[in-house]
């Protein structure tokens, strides 16, 4: 038998870096997909092979490989150790997930490779509570096994994510509400915006930030940022924690007040909640750069309603409430201002709120 399953990559609407500190955020899955075509093998050995990759792997299911392959055996190893008899597989995977590009392409490759491995096993995929232990199995599989020092909002709305809307995530009580998206009813697209700059989650920074996160929680002596409010932040004497901080009590009110303007229909008002999360994110949090700033201020220059960096920063891509009359003007305008400044172009894509993993074809 031979599966074939695939998994949404994810912009994050707003709510940067709050799902690690039990917080809030506001992901939609889009429309662009990993695809993993696997076929069990009699052995228990992975062979892997990707049209974006050079180079496959191909090894025993206990060993651990440290390339792109890490995380597709990082899900069979939890898979395997939360007790499912998962085979040796022949796996291949393709992608139009732009990579590197803060738009979840790991999360999507886990979550293909879950969801195939669930259908091979027969497990129902109907049923919401193997989707959350799926979506768990991969925020393992990249935290443990990859190392990558993320939350859980990538592995979680490519599970679960929903057309039309967007998830309102709750880190502290695992809450997860649909919001409807009516961006076309309003004429409006959500413009993504790829700078090109590729970054890392494995890299120092991002585990810098939620070290930074962990200390200040613990200088106010709580479990988590989430119990703190500005009046609290205040208090902290190291100004790096407390502007730590800062984004993070402001960012969570910030998703709170998106969900009231997108249930109101203001997007005036949802436009300045995500301009304030890139100031935030940029002055606070330090993990914006000059492409995304570039990106961001142009954007608005040219006709979009509110610009953010989306993602976990350093790098990534930036996302823009736009006019849909106005789209092709703010990709021009963009486009001329990194060929301006001798940057390498971006790249773009319409973020239409798409569906959860899935699997697509048994044969």
């Amino acid at each position: 038998m031979t599966l074939v399953a695939s998994a949404p990559g994810r912009v994050n609407l707003i709510g940067e870096h709050t799902d690690y500190n039990r917080g809030l955020c506001l992901p939609l899955a889009l429309p662009q997909r990993t695809t993993v075509t696997l076929t069990p093998r009699p052995d228990l050995l992975l062979r892997l092979t990707s049209a974006q990759e050079d180079e496959g792997w191909e090894g025993p299911v206990d060993e651990r490989p440290r390339s792109w392959a890490a995380y597709v055996a990082g899900v069979v190893a939890v898979l395997r150790d939360d007790g499912l008899e998962v085979p040796g597989l022949d796996a291949s995977v393709d992608s139009d997930v732009p990579l590197g590009a803060g738009l979840s392409s790991s999360a999507a490759l886990e979550c293909a490779v879950a969801t195939g491995v669930a259908g091979l096993l027969g497990l129902d995929l109907e049923d919401p509570v193997v989707r959350r232990r799926l979506a768990r199995a991969c925020i393992r599989a990249e935290t443990e096994y990859v190392g990558a020092p993320t939350g859980g909002m990538d592995q979680t709305v490519a599970m679960l994510g929903r057309p039309g809307h967007a998830l309102l995530l709750d880190f502290d009580d695992d809450g997860v509400s649909p919001v409807g998206l009516p961006l076309e009813d309003a004429g409006l697209v959500l413009l993504v915006v790829d700078t090109r700059v590729r970054h890392t989650l494995t890299g120092g920074s991002y585990g810098d930030r939620r070290s930074e996160c962990a200390d200040a929680a613990a200088a106010l002596g709580v479990a988590s940022l989430r119990e703190v409010s500005l009046a609290d932040v205040d208090r902290l004497d190291d100004d790096i924690l407390r502007r730590r901080a800062r984004h993070i009590v402001t960012e969570n009110a910030r998703v709170r007040d998106s969900v009231v303007a997108l249930e109101a229909g203001d997007w005036t008002a949802l436009a300045a909640l995500l301009d304030a999360s890139h100031v935030s994110m940029r002055d606070d949090f330090d993990i914006s750069c000059r492409e995304l700033d570039l990106a961001v201020e142009t954007a608005r220059a040219a006709g979009a309603l509110g610009a953010r960096m989306t993602g976990g920063g350093f790098g990534g891509s930036a996302v823009g409430l736009v006019p849909n009359t106005t789209v092709d003007e703010v990709r021009r305008t963009v486009t001329a201002a990194f060929a301006d400044a001798g940057l390498r172009l971006p790249a773009y894509l319409v973020a239409i709120p798409g569906g959860a993993a899935r699997v697509d074809s048994v044969g």
